[in-house]
């Protein structure tokens, strides 16, 4: 399949009703972490606002967030950054007619006109996805050389020999720019590593081993004892696996905590809003994102991906969002959650990982 990223097309400022649209109303904070009542609320599509009698486009966006005037630039953060005397955007109209235009089609994707009456018109696990995955295969060797990819994973992924061998070929081959996950997924592939078992059971025979409800416990205060990931990766000879493979080839990964963990592992940020802001970082550069057999931080992620990028040529470009998982349900939350641009393909985690990676020729 010969790929080529879809064109932007930007709205025609020079016609009406930009051009007799007003200016927009920016209203000074007053008093830090709190915006003016009638604040604009950021989506995840391109949206411009009227300063000056320019149309500007906010350039790194976040769901949810608020739009502040800064230095001649739209700013986009979140309530708990708002400082007193900020210039947040106000309006909740997004028309044009308060100064504040959200363009949703940019990208032409050409929505298919729905019949009063047809088939199969939602996603599940009778869908045929072969043309997502011809797309996929795509998005990543492009991206891999001209983008950023970030998988966000969930533990899932680290229960098979297979996906766990796979996604190490993916990180070796340049498929992986960043990793954003739990304490459980860092965890299980280590003990996988380590013991050749998940939360004690076999990672090929699916044998549960003896006691091996401990080998978790164990492999967490193994790495704790030698007070990081690196450092139990040299002194107990591993050399496989999902974090082996990343630590190799130097590739960042964000492990954040949740109420649950054990341990958890020496990197995992135990602090919500330290860790928000660690996979933010990664995220603000990111064009493709696929999300593994996580709920919860495919939602998060999905919270903090807008629809678009400005890449390093200045152009608006898209961000690919891919949502994989073996329930419909969940598959349907993100979407839910406002994640419109996500893209689901419902099948087991583990067979989605190899068949990737293989479709790729690894």
């Amino acid at each position: 399949m010969n790929f080529k990223l879809r064109e932007y097309t930007a709205p025609d400022f020079s016609a009406e009703p930009f051009i007799s649209a007003p200016d927009v109303k920016l209203t000074p904070a007053e008093m830090d972490r709190v915006a003016p009542d009638d604040y604009h609320a950021m989506s995840i599509f391109p949206e411009y606002f009227k300063i000056d009698g320019k149309w500007l486009l906010a350039e790194e966006s976040r769901m949810d967030c608020v739009a502040v005037y800064e230095n001649k630039k739209v700013k986009v953060t979140e309530f708990r950054n708002i400082r007193k005397g900020d210039l947040v955007i106000c309006g909740r109209s997004e028309d044009g007619r308060e100064g504040i235009y959200l363009h949703e089609d940019g990208f032409n994707e050409g929505r298919q006109a729905s019949e009063s009456f047809a088939f199969r018109q939602s996603r599940s696990r009778e869908s045929s996805f072969s043309r997502d995955y011809d797309e996929l295969f795509g998005v990543l060797n492009h991206d891999r050389d001209h983008g950023k990819i970030v998988w966000v994973l969930g533990p899932a992924v680290s229960f098979d020999s297979d996906a766990r061998e796979y996604f190490g070929r993916l990180v070796r081959n340049g498929y992986v720019h960043a990793l954003l996950a739990g304490n459980a997924l860092a965890t299980h592939d280590l003990e996988g590593a380590w013991l050749q078992t998940a939360l004690g059971q076999n990672i090929y025979t699916q044998q549960h081993q003896p006691n091996g409800h401990y080998n978790h416990l164990d492999l967490l205060n193994r790495v704790r004892k030698y007070g990081s990931i690196p450092e139990f990766i040299e002194k107990e000879n591993i050399d496989n696996g999902i974090i082996y493979s990343l630590e190799q080839q130097h590739i960042p990964y964000v492990l954040a905590g949740s109420i649950r963990d054990d341990g958890p592992l020496p990197p995992v940020y135990g602090n919500v809003y330290e860790a928000q802001e660690r996979m933010r970082d990664e995220i603000r550069s990111a064009t493709t994102v696929i999300s593994v057999a996580t709920m919860l931080h495919s939602i998060a992620v999905g919270n903090m991906t807008p629809s678009y990028r400005i890449d390093r040529d200045g152009r608006v470009r898209q961000i690919y969002f891919y949502f994989v998982d073996v329930s419909e349900f969940v598959a349907n939350k993100l979407a839910d959650r406002g994640s419109l641009a996500a893209r689901s393909i419902i099948t087991n985690a583990q067979d989605f990982i190899v068949t990737i990676a293989r479709g790729l020729g690894l």
